[in-house]
């Protein structure tokens, strides 16, 4: 059994990130609550949206924490990427209505599946996708659209989410990962909130044996992880 004080994913930074993520959402209902009171009106479906959203970042960390203590939860299951994306779209759907965001799903070709986690792997890119979500409208980008993408490079499958702004860089996330011990804002040049989605996705695919890194996916721009293909059920 690891050392829980060494596994990144239990790290007091990202439970301090995560906490600042948390305010926004219950601030936001804190204040629909108080102008639903002096309007006598409601939007159910915003409160819904940001009780979700901010449920699922709960949820998610709790998987994290789950695999990085157990490590019995990572035994590999094969998994269709492009079910994965999709049911993280499904997830994200409300979320990105709300942020006047487009989701798209591309799918670079017929890949058979790989050998990972299932739940750990869609509970990383639907807490990246979140950020990214969250991100885009203060991009200045053109087109506020983020793909769910999978494509092959040499190394293996690629899963990530994309869109054309050039913050989605090595050095921003780099960067960010050396900031989160002494800043709020660790992703100022992608984000004005803590990044914890982006810091979740990182452990949780840490305690997978996996990387979040940045990836290209033709002319986009996005962050991802690569996996091996699972070449036993391939051939069965």
């Amino acid at each position: 059994m690891m050392d829980a004080s060494t596994l990144p994913v239990l790290s007091q930074e990202l439970l301090l990130s995560m906490a600042e993520e948390l305010k926004l959402p219950l601030l936001q209902i804190a204040r629909h609550a108080e102008q639903t009171s002096l309007s006598g009106t409601i939007d159910p479906v915003r409160i819904q949206t940001i009780a979700d959203s901010a449920l699922r970042l709960v949820d998610n960390y709790v998987l994290g924490v789950r695999l990085a203590l157990e490590p019995e939860e990572l035994l590999g299951e094969s998994v269709s990427v492009s079910s994965v994306l999709y049911d993280v779209g499904q997830q994200l759907d409300a979320l990105a209505k709300s942020y006047g965001v487009t989701l798209e799903l591309n799918i670079g070709g017929r890949y058979g599946p790989v050998l990972a986690h299932r739940k750990g792997l869609q509970a990383a890119l639907t807490s990246l996708g979140a950020a990214l979500i969250e991100a885009l409208p203060a991009q200045g980008s053109p087109q506020l659209k983020l793909y769910l993408a999978t494509h092959r490079s040499r190394y293996g499958i690629v899963a990530g989410l994309y869109a054309d702004t050039k913050q989605l860089s090595n050095q921003a996330l780099q960067r960010g990962r050396q900031l989160q011990r002494s800043s709020r804002q660790p992703l100022t040049s992608l984000t004005h909130t803590s990044g914890a989605g982006v810091f979740l996705a990182d452990t949780i695919l840490h305690a997978m044996r996996l990387k979040l890194s940045t990836s290209r996916h033709h002319h986009l721009y996005g962050l991802g992880t690569i996996m091996q293909p699972n070449h036993q059920i391939q051939l069965v």
